[in-house]
């Protein structure tokens, strides 16, 4: 992996993969066998579990899409980026942003998600 822009870039991707398979590829290779995932609604441990977490999310919310906001910050083996998922051209009701930090070989161990906005639930 090139850049933390790069990293970011194929996370939203995997996250935009509708594919079973394809989606399951991206996240074997943009993540540690052992990787993590944790938000506020969501803990993934390992990868299945993590493309699984994408698929639950995609049905969730059919239709929209994940989209960086901003750029990207990073040092050391650490990024952090903004994201905002919606309908494709209109405003997206879910904002946030994610910690990912990455292992010796650039993978990404660890993603810490945060929501800024999303819709209430009853």
């Amino acid at each position: 992996m090139s850049t933390f822009e790069d990293v970011a870039q194929r996370y939203i991707d995997a996250w935009n993969e509708t594919d079973p398979a394809v989606r399951r590829a991206a996240v074997d290779a943009l993540y540690s066998e052992d990787a993590r995932y944790v938000d506020p609604m969501a803990v993934a441990e390992g990868r299945e579990a993590i493309a699984a977490t994408i698929g639950a999310v995609q049905d969730q919310f059919p239709g929209f899409v994940f989209r960086l906001t901003g750029p990207v910050d990073a040092h050391h083996d650490q990024a952090r980026f903004g994201w905002e998922l919606g309908p494709a051209g209109a405003p997206a009701p879910i904002v946030g942003f994610d910690v990912a930090v990455t292992d010796q070989a650039g993978r990404i161990q660890t993603v810490l998600g945060f929501l800024d906005k999303a819709p209430a639930t009853t």
